[in-house]
């Protein structure tokens, strides 16, 4: 129950921050950077539409083909991010319209969009969510194709960003390309970032193992990997050879723990967003 509420509560604040992302500083100031709001900001300057009716149209047919293809794990949630964030688009047209841009400053909303968008859909992507729309195409050529999310995105939303030029002109453009490219960086790099862990390897001499393992699978409530099979080439003693694989805090208490163990030990932590094995990613 704990969990379905976590993931409810983060599909939610996902799909706000990209809301306020794309209402309050992208369509303002035409910035087309992909995915459906960048096609709505496009049909919506060439037709009488505004891009919140757009959003709503595309992204209803869109989720539809999310279904077909992806399944309906995936569409369970899509269905509530999508509905969710193509109807608060809608409403905020009524509710606060905006005639203009919040600021002067193009590059200073560009560079919040793009975060604020990136942030929200990183969120969704890392709990097999999606806010429709190009995202649910990328996750389709993510299913069937061997690529990342980001190169997904890429091949989802450049045509759409190349449109952009022949209806607002060079500048408005180079704004895009810029935001595009940001985006793509962003999702990436925040997606790491929730997922970051540290691998760490633990050499120690043989006699502290049960001491270590009690306190790694005790205090810690993990496993390790123990292996005998190592000594040092200095000095030809056997070593504990010991791997395991925890997250920020846990890696602090075992290097304090190693520490006063056995000032000699080594603890070689590296970091890893992708990890997969029970208590982590249950399937490749």
């Amino acid at each position: 129950m704990w969990n379905k509420l976590k993931n409810f509560l983060l599909m939610t604040g996902g799909t706000l921050l990209f809301v306020v992302g794309i209402y309050f500083f992208k369509f303002p100031n035409h910035f087309s950077t992909g995915g459906v709001s960048g096609m709505s900001v496009i049909l919506s300057a060439v037709t009488k539409f505004s891009p919140g009716t757009y959003t709503l149209i595309i992204n209803m047919a869109l989720m539809l083909v999310g279904f077909v293809f992806v399944g309906k794990g995936f569409g369970v949630k899509t269905v509530y991010c999508c509905t969710l964030q193509s109807v608060l688009t809608y409403l905020l047209e009524f509710v606060y319209p905006m005639k203009s841009p919040l600021t002067d400053e193009p590059f200073l909303e560009l560079l919040i969009a793009i975060f604020l968008t990136a942030a929200g859909s990183a969120i969704l992507f890392n709990v097999d969510a999606s806010t429709g729309g190009t995202d649910i195409i990328a996750m389709i050529i993510k299913k069937y194709v061997n690529v990342n999310i980001s190169r997904a995105l890429f091949i989802a939303d450049c045509a759409i960003v190349g449109a952009a030029f022949f209806v607002f002109g060079i500048e408005t453009w180079l704004f895009c390309v810029v935001g595009f490219v940001a985006k793509v960086f962003f999702v990436n790099t925040i997606l790491e970032s929730i997922n970051l862990s540290k691998c760490c390897t633990v050499i120690i001499k043989p006699e502290h193992e049960q001491i270590i393992c009690d306190f790694i699978t005790h205090t810690l409530n993990r496993s390790a990997t123990v292996s005998h099979s190592f000594k040092g080439a200095y000095n030809d003693e056997e070593k504990l050879f010991m791997i395991l694989v925890l997250n920020r805090h846990q890696t602090m208490l075992l290097k304090k723990f190693v520490k006063e163990l056995d000032s000699k030990a080594f603890v070689v932590v590296t970091n890893t967003s992708d990890i997969c094995g029970k208590g982590f990613k249950e399937a490749v």
